[in-house]
């Protein structure tokens, strides 16, 4: 017996001629009805969109949020620099006001203070 060689190349069939079909001959309508042919939106498209849509609103709120912060920083800043400010007029203030200071200005005058026994009240509710 003999044997056979299944991949030799006379048993390998060679393919099979790939049949056209005659294209139609388009008409003008037929060519108007496939030029109005739109491309529908797949849903797939729909939900990008949509999640692009999201991620830009966070952006921007992001963004708003980043500004106001930037904003109560100088605002802290600020608060700071007039506590500062404000202690160290208080202490101007309280310096000014201090009996020392104000006997010592009365003596410039020439102004001298009251002897205790010579001090008498006035009673400024008679009639």
């Amino acid at each position: 017996m003999a044997t056979v060689d299944w991949f030799a190349a006379e048993a390998v069939a060679a393919p099979a001629p790939a049949r056209r079909r005659p294209r139609p001959v388009a008409t003008p309508k037929a060519r108007a009805k496939t030029r109005r042919r739109t491309r529908r939106v797949t849903p797939g498209i729909l939900w990008i969109g949509a999640f692009a849509l999201l991620l830009a609103g966070v952006v921007a709120v992001n963004v708003a949020v980043l500004r106001a912060n930037v904003a109560v920083n100088k605002l802290d800043q600020q608060q700071l620099k007039l506590q500062n400010e404000n202690s160290a007029l208080t202490s101007q203030v309280s310096s000014a006001i201090a009996s020392i200071r104000i006997e010592q200005a009365a003596r410039r005058f020439g102004l001298v203070p009251a002897p205790a026994a010579d001090t008498s009240y006035l009673d400024l509710n008679q009639k």
